[in-house]
């Protein structure tokens, strides 16, 4: 048994000092007060794993003392013992943080069982303290959250690469956080002192891109009214993030190509070449490989840009995220907004993961946004969720989509016979999801 500190607060001498030889005797580290008062001035003091607090003492009673106990240490075990026990007196202190509640007389094999217990639900709690922070330090990484095999995959492949200055691709649909896989890179990389410089390629008009990216010397064209360094030359020593990079004309492309060739540009109109020390890190929701065989994109920059490739999976193939996120982005507005948002309810977290999410995170972060700042309660409803209210305002014809939904699942579980595994594959779903719209849609097997 592992060694412990006791407190006894008792006004009864004999009891006491009975109580205290005897849990000496199984080798605890013992000390008894006649007094709460006295009691409160040795947890001043002193911290103990376990207290036995008389009910009916003199000056403040065990009920009061336990308030105070609790306000000082909120970890320590108290039972409350007592002669005079009544099952309002236990409510009352189990409801005020008590462990557990004894009556005297009691046998000290009772009280040995009890001291054994809460020890092993402490070592227990401890232990799931510290799994759970190790769980929170392999669910996040950087900025990215997800505790699913296909993102821990991404952790793993982040950490692996950026020690390296190799070009990397990272590719995933709108919303998947691409941007904030290439801080993480950056960050893990041996320029994180350098500067992180992104480059919107999707956003820059045609005729600014050229200017944005290589920079201009005064009196290049109409309006250089002075000379401009671009975005290459703010990104020395550290990453040029390229978002979007397969919206950037052929042109482009051509200029970009050459730049990781030779690793040296020119402003426009400038004739000093500028030596290009930086790496790239890329992103893209278009299908490159496809571009590449339509023409849109030059080969040469695609396998220049692909030598490392970091997929990220929508949100949908990875359900399981859905409750870490939503419960990081409720904490995240619940603080921004000062609203006591505590929980995510059972139902709306249902709704979330029937939910396909087709913009991703970017979405969902935007639905708890809204789900703080509108709701009611301390806890989100699916009534909070943008996701259920459109689906409830909708009309006739937008509901019957529901139903349609209903009546597709409902056919292919007859067409199979309810073989749920052959159901969810012709479904194109995980067995999961189909078991959470059929308890959504109260469809049963007949």
């Amino acid at each position: 048994m592992a060694r412990a500190s006791i407190l006894i607060v008792d006004d009864e001498l004999i009891l006491r000092e009975s109580l205290s030889a005897w849990l000496a005797r199984d080798d605890f580290k013992v000390e008894a007060v006649a007094s709460a008062e006295k009691a409160l001035e040795r947890i001043r003091q002193t911290r103990y794993d376990i207290i036995f607090l008389d009910i009916k003492l003199e000056g403040m009673s065990g009920l009061e003392g336990l308030k105070k106990i609790r306000d000082l240490d909120q970890d320590t075990a108290v039972v409350m013992i007592t002669a005079y026990g009544s099952i309002s007196t236990a409510v009352e202190a189990m409801k005020d943080g008590a462990h557990d509640y004894l009556l005297k007389p009691f046998e000290p094999e009772t009280l040995t069982v009890l001291i054994e217990k809460i020890l092993e639900r402490r070592a227990r709690d401890r232990e799931n303290l510290y799994l759970r922070a190790a769980h929170q330090e392999r669910t996040k990484f950087e900025n990215l959250i997800g505790q699913s095999p296909a993102m821990q995959e991404v952790f793993d492949l982040i950490q692996e690469v950026a020690p390296t200055d190799s070009t990397v691709l990272i590719t995933g649909e709108t919303g998947t956080g691409k941007e904030l896989v290439a801080k993480a890179v950056h960050t893990r990389s041996s320029r994180a002192q350098g500067p992180f410089v992104a480059v919107n390629c999707g956003a820059l008009p045609e005729h600014l891109m050229e200017s944005e990216i290589f920079g201009h010397q005064k009196g290049a064209f109409t309006d250089a009214k002075s000379t401009k360094k671009g975005r290459l030359e703010l990104a020395f020593g550290g990453s040029l993030f390229l978002d979007e990079v397969g919206e950037i004309s052929v042109r482009m492309q051509i200029d970009l190509l050459r730049v990781l060739e030779e690793r040296k540009f020119y402003r426009v109109g400038g004739t000093q070449p500028i030596e290009a020390d930086f790496r790239v890190i890329a992103a893209t929701n278009k299908d490159l490989e496809q571009a590449v065989r339509d023409g849109s994109f030059r080969q040469d920059l695609y396998y220049r840009l692909k030598v490392i490739s970091i997929q990220i999976p929508p949100l949908r193939k990875r359900k399981e995220d859905i409750p870490l996120l939503a419960d990081h982005f409720r904490l995240r507005f619940a603080q921004e907004t000062n609203k006591e948002i505590g929980s995510i309810s059972r139902e709306a977290l249902d709704e979330m993961m029937l939910y396909d999410w087709p913009g991703n995170i970017r979405e969902l972060e935007n639905a708890i946004e809204r789900a703080v700042v509108v709701g009611k309660s301390r806890s989100i409803q699916p009534q909070d969720l943008p996701i259920f209210s459109s689906a409830q305002s909708r009309g006739p014809q937008d509901l019957s989509l529901r139903e349609m939904e209903k009546e597709h699942i409902a056919s292919i579980l007859e067409q199979t016979n309810w073989n749920i595994k052959k159901s969810a594959e012709i479904l194109g779903i995980d067995r999961s999801t189909l078991y959470h719209k059929l308890k959504r849609y109260g469809l049963s097997k007949t």
